[in-house]
């Protein structure tokens, strides 16, 4: 099953949850495990994974539990996020760059020293 589809927008939510459903559905039968060797090894009850795979919304974690088994948490990856930095605040950032070194003044009645 190598379908993909690149109009989720346009898709309902049931309709969304009935592809993730048949996803592990394929994926469960590629691995060759019965729903119920599913379940157990997910920690879940069998009537859970019956839901997700006939397109009935389940908890967010029971779905987690689901993708660890298989082995495609990797799919969470598009939940990621790095901290970007604008070309702009590079340059401003560049501009404050320290160039040289400055000597730490050793005269006794410098500023840092102050006698009463």
């Amino acid at each position: 099953m190598e379908k993909g589809n690149s109009n989720w927008t346009a898709m309902g939510d049931n309709a969304i949850i009935g592809i993730i459903g048949e996803f592990i559905k394929q994926k469960r039968l590629q691995e060759n495990k019965s729903q119920a060797d599913l379940a157990k090894e997910a920690g879940l009850n069998r009537s859970t994974l019956v839901q997700i795979e006939n397109g009935e919304s389940i908890r967010l974690t029971s779905l987690i539990q689901i993708l660890r088994v298989l082995n495609q948490l990797h799919i969470l990856d598009v939940f990621t996020f790095e901290d970007k930095i604008s070309p702009i605040e590079y340059a401003r950032l560049k501009e404050k760059k320290k160039l040289r070194a400055s000597k730490k003044s050793t005269e006794p009645n410098s500023n840092n020293d102050i006698e009463w």
